[in-house]
């Protein structure tokens, strides 16, 4: 619903921006000034807007649509103004090569978003990536530091993930690996910053939380996936190990290598 709302007020705002526009140049059609070039603010808005709500990989037509759309608007604008001695050729061909550079400049603009967006995002779960989650650590060890709350830290691993992929192929793999990215979002904060750190390696920061809530959360994620795994017949589960902090005594690697340790304890009693 929030989506659907911010998509409906961004939408309202480019066209609000195309009449804005088009009244100023009708308006210093007899002067020396021209604000054309503002015709390209919607064009850069809805390749912003794709790249942030699309998916990486599709091929949404939004920038082309909105520059297109522009492009006959500002066409039959300077039309209008100038009837009926505006020739028709003209239109269409201003028409047209307006179209194809706010076309071209959408998809260039989409594509440096996604760039931005994405370097710091693993490619098949959308979580952060190690760069993303280290940044994230140093910052939180920082915001400790001052306030004295502790933080907590989760690795996860999953077991038998490699048989899965032998058994069904790397497609179910994939489909595992996106379904307990879910679980962990669907169990987690929006503060908390969750990465895959390696293939089958999973990690939440947990800003401002004790070692009691932080067990109390190992114990919802568990029982999750177990229900999870089970509806869809895999036959894997998840080892995780923890640690707590304040403030930034010890390195992030420290930290993760704690709590990884602690994973294949875990793990270790289990087999």
């Amino acid at each position: 619903m929030e989506k659907q709302k911010y998509l409906f007020l961004t939408a309202l705002l480019m066209a609000g921006e195309v009449l804005l526009i088009t009244l100023l140049d009708y308006e210093m059609v007899d002067t020396h000034y021209s604000f054309d070039v503002l015709y390209c603010l919607p064009v850069l808005q809805a390749a912003r807007l794709n790249a942030i709500h699309a998916l990486r990989h599709s091929d949404s037509k939004l920038p082309v649509f909105i520059g297109i759309l522009i492009a006959v608007i500002w066409s039959l604008s300077e039309a209008f103004i100038f009837m009926p001695d505006f020739p028709l050729e003209a239109f269409a061909l201003n028409t047209f090569t307006r179209s194809v550079t706010f076309t071209v400049l959408g998809r260039v603009v989409t594509k440096l978003w996604l760039e931005r967006n994405y370097a710091r995002k693993d490619a098949l779960t959308d979580l952060a990536n190690r760069l993303e989650f280290f940044e994230k650590f140093e910052a939180e060890q920082l915001r400790s530091e001052r306030s004295g709350k502790a933080y907590s830290l989760l690795f996860i691993d999953i077991d038998q993930f490699k048989m899965l992929n032998d058994d069904y192929g790397h497609r179910v793999g994939d489909a595992a690996l996106k379904t307990i990215s879910d679980i962990l979002r669907d169990n987690s904060r929006k503060v908390d910053t969750l990465a895959r750190i390696g293939g089958d390696e999973f990690a939440i920061l947990l800003t401002e939380t004790d070692r009691q809530s932080c067990e109390g959360l190992i114990d919802r994620i568990k029982s999750a996936s177990e229900n999870e795994f089970q509806k869809m017949g895999w036959q894997i589960s998840l080892s995780i190990g923890y640690v707590t902090e304040t403030g930034n005594k010890r390195s992030p690697d420290e930290l993760l290598h704690e709590a990884d340790t602690m994973m294949y304890a875990v793990k270790k009693s289990r087999s």
